[in-house]
């Protein structure tokens, strides 16, 4: 907890390596490497030598890492870290990765409550399927500045506008998996909601590889779906004026639903910061 200007802030920040649940051909059920903030902040770190699901899901080595601390920096607030790196990646010889590293630093104001939301440093290197390079059309920026009057991401006019493009440039795609459709028609309807936004850091997927691309979501038949750099923001404890006290991220660098050669889901890079200043 640290005190500025009659506020306290409690921070927060979770990183996980993975979380997963298959059934078929492996049941296997859990997480790796999680690493958490105190609500005092400070700086952890952990590291993970190699990692293996029986070969299903594998990693040469891979780290977490959160901080947090009260900016030095004048009229600058509370500042929170939250980063998960795995490289030499592998899933069923199929989903292969050199390094995958996914970053959240956000910043909550002196004055008000919604932070601003960074995703800088997060990336893919050579991210491939069945051996064809991905090319990615990243957009880090999508949730832009911090929305005026200390509104929720949710009903800010640039933020509704870039992520609506992006769930049509989805939904323009003919022939995607049923539930791809249904989960976007209803995120869709939903958009401009004060509640929560979700969204991708990535615009596009391109490749040669088999199966085909809806925006940052990737069928590949006779492995599954897969969302690249998925997004969730969400509110809570909202004032009488409707602006909210609470803003949880969550980065989830590969979100998974494998069908056919393995079943069950998992996520892959996973952090997420929900830091709170009173009063």
């Amino acid at each position: 907890m640290s005190d500025t200007n009659g506020r306290n802030h409690v921070y927060h920040a979770d990183a996980q390596l993975h979380q997963l649940c298959l059934d078929i051909p492996l049941k296997h059920e859990g997480n790796h490497t999680s690493t958490k903030l105190p609500e005092s902040g400070g700086y952890y770190s952990e590291q993970s030598a190699s990692y293996s699901a029986e070969g299903v899901v594998a990693y040469r080595c891979a780290y977490t890492r959160v901080a947090g601390n009260k900016d030095p920096k004048p009229g600058h607030g509370w500042a929170t870290l939250c980063t998960t790196v795995i490289e030499g990646l592998n899933i069923m010889e199929v989903l292969t990765a050199d390094r995958i590293v996914g970053q959240i630093s956000t910043e909550h104001p002196l004055d008000g409550y919604v932070p601003s939301i960074s995703f800088l440093g997060t990336r893919f290197e050579n991210l491939r399927i069945a051996g064809h390079p991905v090319s990615l059309d990243l957009d880090l920026d999508i949730l832009g500045t911090t929305p005026a009057g200390d509104q929720s991401y949710g009903v800010d006019g640039g933020v509704v506008t870039r992520v609506g493009n992006q769930y049509r440039r989805l939904q323009d795609k003919v022939g995607q998996p049923g539930e791809v459709a249904d989960k976007y028609n209803q995120l869709s309807s939903a958009l401009g909601g004060r509640e929560a936004v979700e969204c991708s850091l990535v615009n596009h997927a391109a490749g040669g590889y088999p199966g085909h691309s809806y925006g940052h979501v990737i069928h590949v038949p006779n492995f599954g779906i897969i969302e690249l750099a998925k997004v969730e923001i969400t509110h809570g404890e909202f004032s009488d004026s409707g602006n909210p006290k609470v803003t949880c991220v969550k980065l989830t660098m590969l979100d998974l639903k494998f069908g056919c050669m393995i079943t069950g889901k998992g996520g892959i890079g996973i952090g997420s910061t929900n830091g709170q200043t009173r009063p």
